[in-house]
């Protein structure tokens, strides 16, 4: 049974409170702002379409170094600064809203607390990426080039992953990295 309320009454002439009618239309404004920047753009392969204009700005943190060993010799093949996502808000934002890195050895590494498969999307990311899956024992184990921007499709490990690093489109190829590459990495330290 549902409850019933005593119908209510009103003049003719009553007029809603005037603190009523501020408080929707500052509802509305926020609504509206909160829409136009979570917004994405279309399917391109070098983020054009995108609405550059709308773009959040957000900085890259230089919070760490990591270094790509050739898997013959162990010879150091490229150093790259990192930015870590290791909060699952950080992992979800990954490069997001992001035009690019600040170089071409620039790369967001994603530490996982363990080996499991890994499934990566590209949805409002404006950068094409490539994206390095890197093993529990620092062992590239697949790698994914060229992923498009604003693509809905995953982008899958294929093998079991603890790591993973998103780099600029056209880093592996650039720097001849092939799975069985190893990788060490390490954090700045920011003093006391």
């Amino acid at each position: 049974m549902l409850p019933t309320f005593p119908p209510v009454l009103r003049s003719q002439h009553a007029r809603p409170a005037p603190w009523l009618a501020g408080s929707i239309a500052l509802l509305l404004v926020a609504g509206a702002l909160v829409l136009g920047l979570s917004g994405c753009g279309g399917d391109s392969h070098n983020g054009e379409g995108a609405d550059a204009g709308n773009a959040t700005y957000i900085p890259f943190d230089h919070e760490g170094t990591l270094a790509v060993l050739s898997e013959g010799t162990q010879d150091t093949v490229v150093t790259v600064d990192i930015e870590i996502a290791e909060t699952d808000s950080a992992r979800v934002r990954g490069m997001m809203q992001r035009e690019s890195f600040p170089n071409e050895t620039s790369g967001m590494l994603f530490p996982f607390d363990d080996e499991q498969p890994r499934y990566f999307h590209m949805s409002n990311t404006p950068v094409a990426l490539d994206i390095i899956f890197i093993d529990a024992d620092s062992t590239i184990v697949s790698i994914s080039k060229y992923a498009r921007p604003f693509s809905p499709d995953l982008v899958e490990s294929g093998v079991p992953a603890r790591y993973v690093l998103e780099t600029p489109a056209g880093f592996s190829d650039t720097y001849g990295l092939v799975a069985g590459d190893r990788v060490r990495w390490k954090r700045i330290d920011t003093g006391p």
